[in-house]
């Protein structure tokens, strides 16, 4: 991951829920961070007070926010205590050894809002008026980029692997290949710029991209291979599309008792392309593929954009989790998995 800071988390939803959803980098923020609050119910609130002092503004400013931003803030922690909440929340309050002004007026209050570390991190990302919340946001984007780049051992570059569904997508995705090129040479004329070609027009079908521009924006040198950085998803897709156009290139070289003209297979190809089924898998494999290299990589696929969306909990945890395995490791786990069996046999 790129420290790309030209998008503000102030201005994108996406980048500060994809920072709220990743647990692991939340829980560093919290401990550099080193904000005091309220012990309740197992962890640390804070009331409006408290946060309107942190961030040096003024508690009007706090509730302007909460209006404007209220359904985001609700949804990432934000919460109104009432009834017997309250008056056990009153009553730790009056137990700290704290100044009654710096809670406001609590005593008469109905209810109360409270912020737990997650959406108090949510206003600092959305104030644009407070210095120490523009600290804070630049704190956490260090702290985002440090520990996804630490939990996937040093870079992203390869983090797709991380996920378990990888190995056995890419291991079926090699055979699925072997049919698609030997497709190619046995049934359709000229020379090996067609395997370039054809092979380009299905990464364009999937993801708008051709391997070039792919490359590009994933910053991958001259001897990276592209598929090794690619999502489980997407490589089942790329599978199933090369594996349906081989048999459908065997068998109309089959009907026509020879092999087919470049112009033939791309109309062919259209054709393929464009049959309703794919349409549901194109769409998930573009969301992962566009949410997922924004969130890990700060790559962002310009012709895919509409599909970036905040990555939930359990996806960072599928790539940064302690389930989350390195290739190598995963690699040497399946070798000694085939060697007891090899053993028993």
């Amino acid at each position: 991951m790129t420290d790309n800071r030209k998008r503000s988390l102030v201005d994108s939803r996406t980048d500060r829920q994809n920072i709220l959803n990743n647990s692991f980098a939340l829980r560093e923020i919290e401990k550099a961070a080193g904000v005091t609050g309220i012990p309740y119910e197992g962890k640390i609130v804070l009331l409006k007070e408290q946060v309107a002092s942190f961030l040096e503004i003024d508690v009007r400013t706090v509730e302007n926010y909460l209006q404007r931003h209220s359904e985001e803030l609700h949804a990432n922690g934000y919460a109104v205590v009432k009834g017997k909440a309250l008056v056990s929340l009153k009553k730790i309050v009056s137990e700290l050894d704290v100044p009654e002004i710096d809670f406001g007026n609590i005593k008469m209050s109905p209810q109360l809002g409270v912020f737990d570390f997650r959406a108090f991190l949510n206003l600092a990302m959305l104030v644009a008026e407070s210095d120490r919340a523009k600290a804070l946001r630049r704190m956490t984007l260090d702290i985002v980029i440090d520990t996804i780049n630490f939990r996937a051992g040093g870079g992203t570059k390869y983090i797709n692997q991380r996920d378990e569904d990888y190995l056995h997508s890419a291991f079926h995705g090699e055979h699925y290949r072997k049919e698609f090129t030997d497709a190619l040479k046995d049934c359709v004329t000229g020379g090996n710029f067609k395997y370039a070609n054809y092979t380009n027009k299905i990464y364009v079908s999937i993801f708008k991209e051709r391997a070039q521009e792919y490359a590009r924006i994933l910053r991958l040198a001259a001897k990276d291979k592209l598929r090794d950085t690619m999502y489980s998803e997407v490589l089942d897709l790329i599978a199933s599309y090369e594996c349906g156009f081989a048999a459908l290139l065997r068998e109309e070289s089959k009907n026509t008792g020879r092999a087919l003209t470049i112009q033939e297979v791309d109309t062919l190809f259209k054709s393929f392309e464009s049959q309703p089924h794919w349409k549901p898998l194109v769409e998930q494999a573009r969301r992962r593929m566009a949410s997922r290299d924004m969130a890990f990589r700060d790559a962002l696929h310009l012709q895919l954009e509409e599909y970036v969306a905040p990555l939930g909990s359990d996806e960072f945890e599928r790539f940064l989790g302690e389930k989350s395995m390195e290739l190598a490791e995963r690699i040497r786990e399946t070798s000694d998995v085939m060697k007891r069996l090899k053993e028993r046999t």
